[in-house]
């Protein structure tokens, strides 16, 4: 067997324990995890997430998937925290926290505050008889199956389980909480994610920048209008304040024929395409995408069918959207 062949073999076999102590866990989930999300719930104030080692590096992940998804958490190193962190649990807070054996001496000092204190602790480990479960008011416990090296000494099933436990929870209390993309973009607003839950209205030139006329404004107005704003179109308002229409380089093609004489509502196309302003950027993407056109008049439909700003293609480029 060549190296490639024994590195593949060894890669997959490490693969497929973990995949089977995940089904192993999901197996086995009872009441216990309910009663975890539903401590969560009724906590008043953050989750206060700790552990040591690789179980910290796992409960740094898990504090920020919880407070990414709609549950305000943190990570509290325990070495740290017996030396003045503790000072950041208040009454109201709900402490996780993670010993895959239970038995971490770091995390003493922490078990007593909590204990002291009346706050609400849940345990993550896979040894329910360790000092960690014991002080516990809430077990969550992962199987003891060893680890993937095969001589139980390198974290990587354990690690692997807790992980996948955590994420359990953060999507069971987000989806509790009817957490929605729009939320989740609240608290992603940088990079690939936040540019694909973007929304129109964080994206629509509006106010002065907003190229709009009155539909009896004189076509030689209206150019001027559409020259200024640089995005060579113009919304026509109704009387109403509604948006009537859209004034495009093919409307102007095809009046240019005595277009100076005519009025902006002679010229205009009725019925343009329009995005409401609190629609998924990415929507409004798709439709002009299917139109072949460049850019979007905004309208509120709660608003009067108001134009309220206008999208370019540019603009959702520029996000990365595309």
């Amino acid at each position: 067997m060549t190296d490639t062949e024994k590195f593949l073999v060894t890669a997959r076999q490490v693969i497929t324990d973990e995949a089977k102590a995940l089904n192993t866990l999901a197996e086995g989930l009872d009441e216990r995890f309910a009663e975890a999300v539903q401590l969560i719930l009724q906590a008043k104030g953050r989750i206060i997430v700790s552990g040591i080692g690789k179980s910290g590096h796992i409960g740094h992940k898990i504090a920020a998937t919880l407070a990414s998804t709609g549950t305000p958490a943190y990570f509290v190193h325990p070495a740290e925290a017996s030396h003045g962190d503790l000072g950041m649990l208040s009454e109201g807070d709900v402490v996780l926290a993670i010993s895959n054996s239970g038995e971490a001496p770091e995390l003493a000092n922490l078990l007593a505050f909590t204990r002291r204190f009346a706050i609400p602790l849940i345990g993550l480990s896979s040894k329910m008889d360790s000092t960690l479960m014991k002080q516990a008011d809430v077990h969550l416990q992962i199987p003891s199956l060893g680890e993937a090296c095969g001589f139980g000494m390198v974290p990587s099933i354990s690690t692997t389980l807790t992980l996948a436990m955590g994420d359990a929870l953060a999507i069971a209390l987000m989806k509790h909480r009817d957490f929605r993309p729009e939320n989740f973009r609240d608290f992603h607003p940088g990079g690939k994610l936040g540019a694909q839950l973007s929304k129109v209205r964080d994206l629509m030139h509006a106010g002065d920048a907003l190229p709009l006329v009155s539909g009896d404004t004189p076509m030689a107005d209206a150019l001027i209008e559409i020259s200024q704003k640089g995005f060579g179109v113009a919304g026509v308002a109704a009387a109403d304040g509604s948006l009537a229409g859209i004034i495009t380089d093919g409307d102007l093609r095809r009046h240019m024929d005595g277009l100076l004489n005519k009025t902006a509502a002679e010229v205009m196309t009725t019925g343009p395409a329009t995005i409401a302003p609190g629609a998924m950027a990415q929507e409004a993407v798709a439709v002009m995408n299917q139109r072949k056109i460049t850019c979007l008049f905004v309208v509120d439909p709660d608003n009067g069918q108001r134009a309220e700003g206008l999208l370019h293609i540019h603009d959702c480029l520029r996000a990365g959207l595309g």
